[in-house]
C-alpha cells in the first residue's frame, strides 16, 4: 500500500485525467478510466452486476445510470452533441480510505454547441456550476471511477434577494419539493 499523501496525489491525477478526457472529448480515455468487473478479480461473462460493484453515474438532470454500457453510452452521447466543453475545477477535496477515494469539487463548465448557421465556428457559449462527487478504487492499474455524481448549483436571482424572505426558507416553497 503506497503512503496517504501519495494515494491523494493519485486520485487526484485519475479525477483531472477524467476532467481532461472529456475536454478533448476521447471516449477511449473515458472509458478506460472506469471500473470494470474484471478490475474487480470478477469474469465478465458470468458476473452478477449488483454483487460485482457495478459502476453508477448521475449527470444533471439525468436519472440513475448503473453499470458500464448505460454510463458509457451517456458519455458517448453528450461528447456527440457537445462541440465545445471545459472544466475549471474548484473546492476539490480528496479523501483515502484504504482501496476507495472520495473527491467533491464544483465543476465550473464553460460549453458550446453546434454553430447556428453555417460557417460559424461555435455555437454560444454557456456556463454552468455544477458540484460532483467522485468515488474512485484502486486497481491493479491505478484508481478507476466508481460512481460520478453531480447536481446543479441553483443560484440566487436579483429577483429573489429583492424579496427579502425572513422566514427561513430562502424562498423556496416546502410544498414545491427538495428542488422548489
Amino acid at each position: 500500500m503506497s503512503a496517504p499523501h501519495t494515494d491523494v496525489e493519485q486520485v487526484e491525477a485519475a479525477n483531472t485525467a477524467f476532467y481532461e478526457a472529456l475536454e478533448r472529448g476521447d471516449f477511449e480515455e473515458v472509458s478506460a478510466l472506469w471500473l470494470t468487473p474484471a478490475d474487480l478479480g470478477v469474469d465478465e461473462e458470468y458476473h452478477d452486476p449488483a454483487d460485482s460493484g457495478v459502476i453508477s453515474c448521475v449527470h444533471p438532470g439525468w436519472p440513475v445510470l448503473t453499470g458500464r454500457g448505460e454510463v458509457l453510452r451517456s458519455y458517448a452521447l453528450i461528447m456527440a452533441n457537445t462541440d465545445y466543453i471545459q472544466f475549471f475545477l474548484t473546492d476539490v477535496h480528496v479523501s483515502v480510505t484504504g482501496d476507495t477515494a472520495l473527491v467533491t469539487c464544483t465543476e465550473n463548465i464553460l460549453s458550446g454547441g453546434p454553430a447556428p448557421a453555417e460557417g460559424d465556428e461555435l455555437g454560444p457559449l454557456v456556463g454552468q456550476l455544477v458540484v460532483a462527487t467522485n468515488v474512485f478504487r484502486r486497481t491493479s492499474e491505478g484508481w478507476k471511477l466508481w460512481s460520478h455524481h453531480a447536481s446543479p448549483v441553483l443560484a440566487e436571482t436579483d429577483d429573489d434577494d429583492a424579496e427579502g424572505d425572513d422566514d427561513g426558507t430562502n424562498g423556496l416553497n416546502p410544498d414545491d419539493g427538495p428542488l422548489g
